[in-house]
């Protein structure tokens, strides 16, 4: 069964947008009081003052709205980090302070971490553009913090480990079984890989040299044409 492919939504009008930021802060305020059981379609309506038949027009379901809030709560943690970057000499650093301070906003409020992460979690197919919107958000925090313009293929790939590390690491904070101390150490580790050589940019500089390149050794012109002075120094008189 193929995932439905759903048309791009217009751009939402000045009072579209107003009302779908009460649906998100009241999403996020109940998630913080009592985690993911406390989101209920109908309470989030009647907190946002709207209809819930309106509700679900902007959301179709809770999960969407869930990873909708994961998404908002990144764009301010975005925000923030433009305002006052990481202040790492090395990529590493940077990124790993990035992905700490984000751990310790979602520390904050453990109800709501654990709210999105689940709700991450039980996305199917037809919450793939949600899940897409919120995988890119996070690559492009870490990409700031890294200061890479122009990625390679392999950094890349090394954010998206990256990215899947600190997933991990935030759920198995989440359910007990790793300790703030031990997600330290882990998102740390997995930075480093940033920092890495590029091993196709290394083989590019150590390529051997090209019909262009001028041999080592002798000039065989020397021997030759006007280089013939050069060779009668060499003959017995």
């Amino acid at each position: 069964m193929t995932a439905e492919v759903r048309p791009a939504s217009p751009p939402l009008t000045e009072r579209q947008e107003a009302r779908r930021r009460r649906i998100l802060h009241a999403s996020a305020q109940l998630a913080c009081r009592g985690g993911f059981d406390a989101v209920q379609m109908r309470e989030v309506a009647e907190a946002a003052e709207v209809a819930l038949g309106t509700l679900y027009r902007y959301f179709p379901s809770k999960i969407h709205l869930l990873v909708a809030t994961m998404q908002d709560q990144l764009d301010h943690l975005h925000a923030t980090l433009r305002k006052r970057p990481p202040s790492g000499a090395a990529a590493s650093e940077r990124v790993a302070e990035t992905l700490m301070r984000a751990f310790r906003a979602l520390q904050r409020e453990p109800h709501l971490a654990d709210a999105m992460v689940r709700a991450l979690t039980f996305a199917d197919r037809g919450v793939s553009r949600e899940v897409d919107t919120v995988s890119r958000r996070t690559t492009a925090i870490i990409l700031d913090a890294t200061g890479l313009e122009h990625p390679t293929p392999q950094q890349l790939s090394v954010v998206r480990v990256i990215e899947h590390t600190w997933h991990s690491a935030l759920i198995t904070w989440l359910s007990g079984r790793a300790s703030i101390a031990q997600v330290k150490v882990d998102i740390e580790t997995v930075c480093r890989l940033i920092d890495l050589p590029d091993p196709a940019a290394d083989a590019a500089a150590h390529m051997e040299p090209t019909a262009h390149t001028k041999p080592a050794g002798p000039d065989p012109a020397a021997d030759a044409g006007g280089g013939r002075g050069g060779s009668r120094a060499h003959r017995r008189p």
